[in-house]
C-alpha cells in the first residue's frame, strides 16, 4: 500500500473509476449493444432470405445484374457455384445472434462456414431446387466490444489520475506547509503564518494552526520568563536568609530569626505565585452558578462595601472567575490609594461584565497592555510590600484567555483604572 496521500488517493480513485466503468459498460452492453445487435442480426437475416427469394424469382438473364447490385450496395454474394466453404467461419462479435436469426428465417439450423484465407462467411439456402450460397463480410456488421471496454476503462483510469493529481495537490501542498511549520513549532521557533486561503476546511485549519503556534510561543515565553523570575526573585531572600543563618552561628538573635522567617514567607509567596501562573494553562470545567452571589462572597472577603446585584446565572469556571476578580480587587486596593474600590456587575443575554474600579494614579496608555506581562511592574522596586510579585495581572490575563474570556484595563476620566472581565454567553 503506498504511503503518500497522493498515491493512495490516486489508487483509490483509479480503482473506483475502473469498477464504475466496468459496471457501466456491462449495463450498456446488456441493455443497448446486445438488443441492437440482435435487431441488426435479424435485419441481416431478413435481407439475406429476401435477396435469395428474389434471386430465385428473377428471370435468369437478370440475375447477374441483381447479384452485382447486392454486392455493391449490401456486400452480399449470391451464387450457385460451390465456393469451397468447408471450414468454420471466422470468429466475430455477435456471430451467435446472426446464426440464430438466420436459423429462424430459414427454418433449420444454420452454421456459418468460411473459405480458408478469406474473410467472408457463407451459408447455403435451398430454394426453388437450387442450393443457393450466400456470403457476406462480418466486418461490415461486427462491433468490437472488448476494444471499446479497454478504451473506456483506460480513459477512466487516466481521468482518475488527473483528478487525483488536481485534488490531492490542493490538499497536500497546504498540509506539507503545515507539517513544516509544526516541526518549527516543535523546535521552539515561531514559523511564518500559514496562508488562510483555499477551501473552508483548509483555511480554518491554517487559522487554528496560526493561533496554536502563537499560543505555544507565548507559553514558551511565559515559561522562560517564569524560570528567569524564579532565579532572580528568589536569589535575594535566599541570600539574606543564608547571611542571617551564618550570623546566628555566632550569636543567636530573635530579630535575625524573625527576618529569616520573613524571608521564608516571601519565598513561599513567590513560589505560590509561580505555581499559580503555571496552573493557568488549562481551562476549568464550566459549571452553572450565580455570579452575583459569588461577587458577594469575594467583596465580603476583600472588605468591600458592595450593595450587591440582581441574580446573574452564568456557565463558567467558578474558581477561575473568583481568582480573576480577587486578583483585580487586590491590585486595585494596592495601587488605588485611600479611596474605596468599586465593584460593578452588568448582566445581559450576550455578555456578562464584571468591573473593578479604583481612584489611583492610573497607568500610562502605552503601558496598559505591558502590565499583563509576567514580572512587569510599574513600581521600580522589587519589594513585595510595594510592588508585589509582578504576577497578579499575568495570572488574570492567562486565566481569562485559557477560559475564552477577555480582560481589559482602561484609564477612567475621573482618575484611576477600570478593569473589566467579559464573559460571553449564549441566549438562555
Amino acid at each position: 500500500m503506498p504511503r503518500s496521500l497522493f498515491a493512495r488517493t490516486a489508487l483509490t480513485l483509479a480503482l473506483a473509476f475502473i469498477v464504475f466503468q466496468a459496471a457501466a459498460f456491462g449495463v450498456v452492453y446488456r441493455t443497448l449493444i446486445v438488443p441492437v445487435a440482435e435487431r441488426s442480426a435479424d435485419d441481416l437475416a431478413g435481407l439475406i432470405v429476401l435477396s435469395a427469394q428474389t434471386w430465385v424469382e428473377l428471370p435468369p438473364q437478370t440475375r447477374a445484374a441483381f447479384e452485382q447490385e447486392l454486392a455493391r450496395r449490401h456486400g452480399l454474394r449470391l451464387t450457385t457455384v460451390n465456393v469451397g466453404a468447408t471450414a468454420d467461419a471466422p470468429r466475430f462479435a455477435f456471430r451467435t445472434e446472426i446464426e440464430a436469426a438466420l436459423s429462424r428465417r430459414v427454418g433449420e439450423s444454420v452454421v456459418l462456414r468460411g473459405v480458408p484465407g478469406k474473410a467472408a462467411a457463407w451459408l447455403d439456402i435451398p430454394l426453388g431446387g437450387h442450393d443457393l450460397g450466400v456470403g457476406f463480410f462480418p466486418g461490415r456488421y461486427a462491433v468490437k466490444p472488448p476494444l471499446a471496454a479497454i478504451a473506456v476503462v483506460a480513459m477512466g483510469t487516466f481521468l482518475s489520475l488527473l483528478t487525483a493529481l488536481f485534488l490531492v495537490r490542493r490538499l497536500t501542498v497546504p498540509l506539507a506547509r503545515a507539517a513544516r511549520a509544526a516541526r518549527q513549532v516543535g523546535a521552539g521557533e515561531l514559523p511564518e503564518p500559514l496562508p488562510e486561503t483555499g477551501p473552508a476546511e483548509l483555511a480554518e485549519l491554517a487559522r487554528r494552526f496560526n493561533t496554536m503556534a502563537t499560543e505555544v510561543r507565548n507559553l514558551l515565553d511565559n515559561r522562560t520568563t517564569l524560570l528567569a523570575g524564579i532565579s532572580h526573585d528568589l536569589r535575594t531572600p535566599m541570600t539574606r536568609l543564608q547571611l542571617n543563618l551564618e550570623m546566628l552561628r555566632d550569636e543567636p538573635n530573635q530579630a535575625r530569626i524573625d527576618r529569616s522567617l520573613c524571608d521564608l514567607a516571601e519565598m513561599n509567596t513567590l513560589i505560590s505565585g509561580y505555581l499559580e501562573l503555571a496552573r493557568t494553562t488549562r481551562a476549568e470545567p464550566a459549571t452553572r452558578f450565580d455570579l452575583a452571589a459569588l461577587l458577594n462572597e469575594i467583596a465580603a472577603g476583600a472588605g468591600l462595601a458592595w450593595p450587591g446585584a440582581a441574580p446573574c446565572e452564568v456557565e463558567a469556571g467558578r474558581l477561575a472567575v473568583r481568582q480573576i476578580v480577587s486578583n483585580l480587587i487586590e491590585n486595585a486596593q494596592r495601587y488605588g490609594g485611600a479611596a474605596p474600590v468599586e465593584l460593578a456587575l452588568e448582566c445581559d443575554d450576550r455578555v456578562v461584565r464584571v468591573s473593578v474600579r479604583d481612584s489611583g494614579p492610573g497607568i500610562p496608555e502605552d503601558q496598559l497592555d505591558k502590565v499583563f506581562r509576567p514580572f512587569y511592574r510599574l513600581e521600580a522596586s522589587r519589594s513585595l510590600a510595594t510592588g508585589g510579585t509582578g504576577l497578579g495581572l499575568a495570572i488574570v490575563r492567562q486565566l481569562a484567555e485559557t477560559n475564552g474570556w477577555k480582560v481589559t484595563l482602561a484609564n477612567r476620566p475621573t482618575g484611576g483604572i477600570e478593569a473589566v472581565l467579559e464573559i460571553r454567553r449564549g441566549l438562555p
